[in-house]
């Protein structure tokens, strides 16, 4: 088996939102494809299975705590990733003084395509979050 060239990706993020409020916007079905216009299919047991964007990202939750951690393989299914490569997801959700604080550690991912990956992170997940509590949350 061809070994591939991989990078991790590390990003953080400040949401104005409760480290819970967070977990559920990436773990609830319905909260993930509303922020993302996109359907979302999410176990919310370990073991369980997810897919999100039609289908584009697949996986398996490892490890999950409630406003605290999600553990994920994570594949994307495009032609620059391999059919039978996993990387690994790791968020850890923290109360900070204005929210939460993301952090993500993305490890694994193929190297060819890790800078579109990283880019794909804010615009289709951190940048939609934003904007999905700004227009959600009552002030």
């Amino acid at each position: 088996m061809k070994q591939i060239k991989t990078k991790t990706i590390r990003q953080s993020v400040t949401f104005k939102a409760t480290p819970t409020e967070i977990y559920e916007m990436l773990m609830d079905s319905k909260k993930h494809s509303k922020f993302t216009g996109a359907k979302a299919k999410i176990s919310s047991k370990e073991g369980g299975s997810f897919s999100a964007y039609e289908g584009g990202l697949v996986g398996k939750n490892l490890e999950l705590k409630v406003g605290k951690k999600i553990v994920q393989v994570w594949q994307c299914v495009e032609p620059e990733w391999p059919k039978t490569h996993f990387s690994k997801l790791t968020i850890s959700l923290t109360k900070s003084k204005t929210g939460t604080k993301l952090s993500m550690i993305h490890a694994g991912v193929p190297s060819s395509i890790a800078k579109d990956i990283s880019d794909g992170w804010k615009t289709y997940y951190w940048e939609p979050m934003k904007v999905y509590l700004e227009e959600n949350t009552e002030k």
